[in-house]
């Protein structure tokens, strides 16, 4: 329990506990263990529990009736997420939460927390916040669906992932569809656009990578400058 004991500490809403109180609560907490692809919580479901992942990483993803997916938060190593019944207790999960990596998680359910959060307003600040800041990312999320063509979008992802890898060739790591779903289309939009890109000479697509060609072009099509 050591390593929960650290990730605790250096989370925003377990950091506002005394020392004495994380001990106990990374005692309490109920370790899970995923592989790739594995479901942690089905939309619908009341799950009435506060996670926080200590390896890996935790897709948040919103399923249609005619099957497309749209991943709308990833969460990785340190960070925490709850069901709705957490708080409302028989509020279903508006959202699937699946592992995107091995993944290791633990979990606290509703009732073993709740006297912490009653007892200590600091932990219930810290997590009024953090829900702001979610709040925040979401409304950014429907106002580039709402605004902002599939290109615009794809091309953003495709900036990120570029920005992050500090690399002018990234590998494709990300199926089509993963692609699809971080964006809200489908693997043929997806699949369209990468070669429209190709054909304007902003990437380069080959079976294994993407390489930037042009850079600034590929920030315009993002609505970057």
């Amino acid at each position: 329990m050591d390593g929960l004991f650290e990730q605790m500490s250096q989370n925003s809403v377990f950091a506002s506990l005394d020392e004495n109180a994380r001990r106990a609560l990374s005692q309490m907490a109920i370790s899970r263990k995923f592989v790739k692809g594995d479901c942690i919580a089905h939309h619908g479901d009341i799950w009435p529990y506060l996670l926080l992942i200590t390896e890996g990483e935790v897709n948040a993803l919103k399923e249609s009736s005619e099957g497309r997916s749209l991943i709308v938060a990833t969460f990785g190593a340190g960070e925490i997420f709850w069901g709705l019944a957490f708080f409302e207790e028989t509020a279903p999960m508006p959202v699937v939460l699946s592992a995107s990596a091995p993944t290791t998680i633990h979990l606290w359910p509703r009732e073993r927390l709740l006297p912490t959060l009653m007892q200590n307003g600091s932990v219930s600040w810290e997590l009024c916040r953090l829900m702001i800041r979610r709040m925040l990312h979401a409304s950014e999320i429907v106002e580039e669906l709402a605004f902002q063509p599939v290109n615009g979008r794809l091309a953003r992802l495709l900036m990120d992932h570029f920005s992050s890898a500090g690399e002018q060739a990234i590998t494709r790591s990300l199926t089509l569809d993963e692609m699809a779903a971080r964006v809200g289309t489908t693997r043929e939009m997806v699949c369209r656009a990468l070669y429209r890109f190709a054909d304007k000479k902003l990437i380069e697509v080959t079976r294994t990578e993407f390489v930037l060609t042009d850079k600034a072009g590929l920030k315009r099509v993002a609505g970057s400058q």
